[in-house]
């Protein structure tokens, strides 16, 4: 792997330092059958000695279909997110859902990330197979298995720092049955989820269950109360007045347990929220947090930005509603050729579900690059009107749109199923050289 491109050196006490190793030790890994569109030719070699070739993707023995990634617009996201989370005073814990991509991980951490959030147990396993040291589950955590794990983890490795959800008593009963049965000396910090309101996904409903929650969590030795957290997307019928108004249920929540003496020995105060369409609602509520007893971590959580799409992110982004904050930019391209061509007006490519994103959008085909002579140009009159598991239907407004033979480059929509498709990623720059390639862990 291209070391300087994704991982730099660190202070050796730098706690991000085991997970740049681990990022660093996937460029030993066999380039093989497993891994879709990678030049036959490079078989045996290691990711780290392919990625050196720098081979061009057009040219350079990949087959099709092959996604890649921009490298361009990976750097600029990930700067542009680090600096609008500085500018509000936001700490970061990306959601890793979206890549599961240790690579990527790491330069999340370089760009300020506090840690990275999960959702299930086997994510959080990923992550710390990969040296992550502080982790963030956005869900209710009551899999004996995986609290045995966990409390081996936490007990392992002080310098672990693990928050998970609660919202319920029976499942605060759970967790902590669990945890006394594994023998665990460190407890969970958890926090309280409350709900965006009647309809929506996960979540207290009133203050008063989040009370019984929290008093739930207090007669336990197992589990700490740290904080508040939800996630504003789910909100019915969500807009800015809606979603605000939730925001500040939220914070007043914290004050209010806050108030009561429920933090007491917590060394920060965790208020948590934020998915991909809202941020800037939480960067709004979160600046008029009051002064609490213990410092407050004020921790988004969106995570489709590092790659961002060409379709339902780009119109739902809320830099649409601040652009004086920035751009974020589509980094995915899925380049599939021609290989039908059987009337005028309609083709075939060999890119299906198995290689693209479509349970929001189907893929939109962006630019052709001539099979004659590597040529590009716009797509012009050129619609993807279905995907196969393997075919990509286009309609064509002209007979001379598209030959076979020709390469199509299609913009997708849903990064975090585009991501999961692919289990190694050309990290491609402007002029189709291949500078890295992405693990990912699904």
């Amino acid at each position: 792997m291209a070391d300087d491109r994704l991982t730099h050196d660190r202070p050796a006490t730098d706690p991000h330092a085991p997970a740049t190793a681990a990022a660093r030790a996937l460029a030993d890994e066999r380039v093989d059958h497993r891994f879709k569109a990678l030049p036959p030719d490079a078989e045996g070699r290691t990711v780290g000695e392919l990625a050196a070739e720098r081979r061009n993707l057009f040219d350079g023995g990949f087959t099709t279909p092959v996604l890649a990634l921009s490298a361009e617009s990976v750097a600029h996201n990930l700067a542009l997110m680090e600096t609008y989370a500085t500018r509000h005073g936001l700490a970061f814990a990306p959601h890793g859902k979206t890549s599961m991509a240790p690579q990527l991980f790491v330069r999340q951490l370089e760009h300020g990330a506090w840690g990275i959030t999960a959702a299930v147990p086997h994510q959080a396993r990923v992550y710390r197979a990969h040296g992550i040291a502080r982790i963030f589950l956005a869900n209710e955590l009551v899999d004996p298995a995986a609290l045995r794990w966990l409390a081996a983890e936490l007990d392992a490795d002080p310098e672990f720092h693990f928050v998970c959800y609660v919202d319920s008593v029976r499942g605060v009963e759970l967790m902590d049955a669990a945890l006394r049965d594994a023998g665990a000396r460190r407890p969970v910090d958890v926090v309280v989820e409350l709900g965006a309101g009647e309809g929506a996904r996960t979540g207290v409903r009133t203050e008063a269950e989040c009370r019984a929650v929290a008093d739930a969590v207090a007669a336990t030795a197992t589990l700490r109360l740290a904080g508040v957290a939800g996630y504003e997307g789910e909100v019915p019928d969500a807009d800015h007045t809606k979603v605000t108004a939730w925001l500040r249920r939220l914070v007043a929540l914290a004050a209010a347990f806050d108030a009561e003496g429920r933090f007491a020995g917590v060394d920060e105060i965790v208020v948590s929220a934020g998915g991909s369409a809202w941020f800037d609602a939480v960067a709004e509520v979160f600046a008029e947090i009051p002064a609490l007893s213990a410092p407050v971590l004020k921790l988004l959580r969106s995570g489709a930005y590092v790659s961002h799409d060409d379709g339902h992110y780009r119109h739902l982004t809320p830099f649409n509603r601040v652009p004086e904050e920035g751009t974020l930019q589509p980094a995915f391209r899925l380049w599939a050729q021609i290989v039908s061509r059987p009337t005028p007006h309609q083709a075939f490519a060999n890119a299906g579900k198995r290689d693209a994103a479509y349970d929001l959008d189907l893929p939109r085909a962006q630019v052709v690059r001539s099979a004659r002579d590597g040529a590009e140009r716009p797509a012009a009159g050129v619609t993807v009107t279905g995907l196969s598991d393997q075919h990509a239907w286009l309609a064509t407004e002209s007979a001379d749109a598209l030959e076979v033979g020709d390469w199509v480059g299609m913009g997708l929509s849903h990064p975090c199923t585009s991501f999961d498709k692919w289990q190694l990623i050309p990290l491609v720059e402007s002029d189709g050289t291949v500078v890295d390639f992405i693990r990912t862990f699904f």
